[in-house]
């Protein structure tokens, strides 16, 4: 099995930046890829963003490219969000997924096996 705890959530005004971390713990070695999603008050749970832990690709959702970026420390079984130019329309929180063995799209939920219990990102006006 697979443990990821998120940390770095906070309140931030709009046009400032928070730097999100996802560490993993467990089974890490057979991980595939690990991803970010959000969720808002009476919103579904969407995609933000994902990496693979071999190679260098990444992806994002069209709503946070060229503002967040995702990163990985192998060696920490660690991943981070960079989110910069904060908008109020990011408010939710934030969760960190992995995949071991990958079956699906990297942007959907459905496609992951372990989920963290979440961190809040609050956008202030």
């Amino acid at each position: 099995q697979v443990q990821l705890v998120e940390s770095g959530g906070g309140l931030v005004q709009a046009g400032g930046s928070l730097r999100v971390a996802c560490a993993a713990s467990g089974r890490t070695f057979g991980i595939y890829a690990m991803g970010w999603f959000r969720q808002a008050p009476g919103k579904e749970r969407e995609f933000v963003a994902g990496i693979r832990w071999r190679g260098d690709s990444t992806y994002y959702a069209d709503s946070v490219k060229g503002r967040f970026t995702i990163s990985r420390d192998n060696a920490k079984s660690t991943v981070y969000l960079q989110m910069n130019s904060l908008k109020p329309e990011d408010t939710a929180v934030f969760y960190c997924a992995a995949v071991r063995v990958f079956g699906g799209s990297v942007y959907l939920k459905d496609s992951y096996d372990y989920w963290g219990q979440g961190t809040q990102v609050t956008v202030s006006s």
